[in-house]
């Protein structure tokens, strides 16, 4: 066991009012990021303005009135001052910054912000922790079982050739992982049971049904398997589609779970994740043969909610992704019900901005100016989007592109198969469609709507703002804390194919050893570089384990790495014992040991002198639209971050040996 799991000293993230079966919990650092928009927290004291994606104005922390120098990156969470401070960082680093606070204190105050309860967990949460990362083991060998039998078993050969006559490639089954559930109450438990898992965890996982009379079985028979993954890939859950018109229900889904819960899970997120930043645009789509076709014919940012219903846990996953949404959902009666039960819930989640109030049942909702653009596309009448990319795949683009606002899709589909010569039917349809114009915060697309609805119903533009209702006054804003915070759910992730994960890896090794830091130092001064600093790493919680890895070297009381981890703050004791787990097995005497952290290092500057230099570029095309001359500073800055990258990459050179620094 861990030293520090051994010592009950992790500190965990409470969401407040969580029911019924209890979830994975995130970290505290992580909760309370997902809760709180940078954006939001630095507005209320700097005066932003949006940029394309992003958003400029003044930096607070030095005197300058002439050129907006500071920008937040509300993509990843960040900020950053181009100007004199040359600084940046997360939520955490603009607090301590502009409030003077120690990391301890930012978290403290953040937490209570956010709702989020800085406590140990209790042995029951500790247990189901470590009992979660063993079922996901188990619904992996599963997966690949299942996969197996489709590709080997004489009953899975039928369910491959069905795939391919649906036009799916053997790359993607592979990639998404499909399988073939035999025609058996018992394969799959057998199988599990001669890999040493026993019936409780096959049941907690989600893989096993009972009889009246107790006994189990297994719940996937002669299904086609499609593996449910979260946003991060870890599995979670399997869908199955049945293979015989008298199995039903046609598609069944894991039982919810500890792991699988699908209000928050959206199939083929974890593969579309990079796609849905890269386009600034995500596509729901219905199914898993949509998903799978669209990843495959070339358009990667597709998911879908495994169903009809499009809940409100998954849209906040999404809008943390990309605020452009477009729903492609089937053409048929069905489709355009569900689109309509979607939207409502699309409306309610996301079109306003998230300044909390309470109601009378304790629910969050949004108001303010709108937050996502969220489009409706019109698909050809009969055909899904798997058949559409598998007869004409350029079709798919100019599809989307004629995707319509929320407002007027429901506009024209409540207006589909109506009778508008009728008095009562324009009546009806105003009834339905001016409470959507009316929740618009902008008034130049209310008046357009009305417009619209206006000349689609044959009448006054003037009847129908006599029929319109009342706005509702602005609630008054409050500041979010512990005590006045929604009892919620949905806790979204923060990204993961940010820097986190590679910061997070040097500093697991660091943590462990960080005697290491002597020799790094001096192979990064034979290299031409800087020696490692806290501003090498972008997230606060890692600058900080940092600072007290320094520290711990800088006195002689205890062993570096006991110091350490002595006087971390307790709320970051939960991620350095994980970091210590990823590090368990290194012997710190290996010279791979350090090889591998340098290059780490070398990787990781390489990465942000990237992405700096794209934050130059926009930074410089801000400035030359305004006619300032900061653009010339800052091609100045991309030219040497240019020179440095030349420098890194000589050392990365495959067949180059890195500076060693004996």
């Amino acid at each position: 066991m861990p030293f520090l799991a051994a010592q009950n000293a992790e500190i965990t993230a409470s969401p407040q009012g969580n029911k019924g079966c209890q979830l994975e919990p995130m970290s505290s650092v992580e909760e309370i990021k997902s809760r709180l928009d940078i954006v939001d927290l630095v507005s209320e004291t700097v005066q932003l303005r949006r940029s394309g994606k992003n958003y400029t104005g003044f930096c607070p922390f030095h005197s300058n009135t002439r050129t907006p120098s500071f920008v937040v990156f509300p993509d990843t969470g960040t900020w950053r001052c181009f100007g004199q401070c040359s600084e940046g960082g997360d939520i955490f680093k603009f607090v301590m910054k502009k409030e003077g606070w120690d990391f301890p204190e930012a978290l403290r105050r953040l937490a209570e912000r956010a709702g989020v309860q800085l406590r140990a967990p209790s042995p029951m949460e500790q247990l189901a922790k470590e009992q979660h990362g063993h079922l996901r083991e188990l619904l992996e060998e599963t997966v690949t079982f299942f996969h197996n039998q489709l590709l080997t078993s004489e009953a899975g050969k039928p369910v491959l050739e069905y795939l391919h006559r649906r036009g799916i490639g053997d790359a993607s089954i592979e990639s998404f992982g499909l399988g073939y559930a035999p025609d058996s109450y018992e394969a799959l438990s057998t199988y599990l049971q001669s890999h040493h898992y026993t019936f409780e965890e096959m049941n907690d996982a989600g893989l096993l049904s009972e009889r009246d009379d107790g006994r189990r079985y297994d719940r996937f028979r002669h299904r086609l398997m499609f593996p449910i993954r979260d946003g991060s890939g870890r599995m979670a859950g399997f869908g199955a589609r049945a293979l015989r018109d008298e199995d039903q229900p046609k598609y069944l889904n894991s039982p919810q779970n500890a792991l699988f819960d699908k209000g928050n899970l959206l199939y083929g997120l974890d593969k579309a994740r990079k796609a849905i930043r890269k386009e600034d645009q995500v596509v729901i789509v219905e199914g898993y043969f949509d998903v799978i076709a669209l990843h495959q014919a070339g358009y990667p940012n597709a998911v879908s909610p495994m169903g009809t219903a499009l809940g409100d846990g998954q849209l906040r996953l999404l809008k943390r992704l990309s605020k452009r949404i477009v729903l492609a959902l089937d053409a048929d009666a069905a489709g355009d019900k569900a689109t309509l039960r979607g939207l409502e819930v699309a409306r309610l989640s996301l079109d306003r901005e998230a300044e909390p109030v309470f109601d009378a049942r304790g629910l969050l909702h949004h108001e303010g100016r709108l937050q996502a653009d969220i489009r409706v596309s019109a698909l050809p009448e009969g055909l899904d989007p798997d058949e559409i990319v598998l007869k004409d795949p350029e079709e798919w683009p100019t599809i989307l592109h004629g995707a319509k606002p929320i407002v007027e899709h429901v506009m024209f589909s409540l207006a589909k198969d109506r009778n508008l010569a009728d008095p009562k039917a324009k009546r009806d349809l105003a009834g339905q469609v001016l409470p959507l114009i009316n929740d618009i915060p902008s008034p130049i697309e209310r008046d357009s709507y009305i417009q619209k609805l206006a000349h689609l119903l044959h009448v006054d533009e003037r009847s129908l703002l006599s029929e319109r209702p009342a706005r509702r006054q602005a609630q008054p804003r409050r500041r979010i804390t512990a005590t006045a915070v929604p009892r919620e759910t949905n806790i979204t992730p923060i990204p993961d194919d940010s820097n986190y994960r590679l910061e997070s890896h040097c500093l697991s090794i660091i943590i462990r050893t960080p005697e290491l830091l002597y020799r790094v130092d001096r192979a990064l001064q034979e290299a031409g570089l800087p020696r490692l600093s806290s501003s090498d790493f972008e997230n606060s919680d890692i600058q900080e384990m940092f600072r007290l890895s320094l520290e711990a070297l800088e006195q002689d009381v205890l062993e570096p790495s006991s110091y350490a981890l002595q006087n971390l703050p307790l709320p970051l004791l939960d991620r350095a014992d994980e970091l210590l787990v990823t590090s368990g097995e290194l012997d710190p005497n290996a010279e791979r040991v350090f090889d591998d952290l340098l290059r780490s290092i070398l990787l990781l500057r390489r990465r942000t002198l990237r992405k700096n230099n794209e934050q130059m570029r926009f930074l410089q095309e801000d400035a030359q639209e305004a006619g300032d001359l900061k653009a010339s500073e800052y091609q100045q800055v991309m030219l040497q971050n240019i020179v440095t990258l030349q420098r890194l990459d000589r050392a990365l050179a495959p067949g180059r040996n890195l500076p060693t620094a004996q």
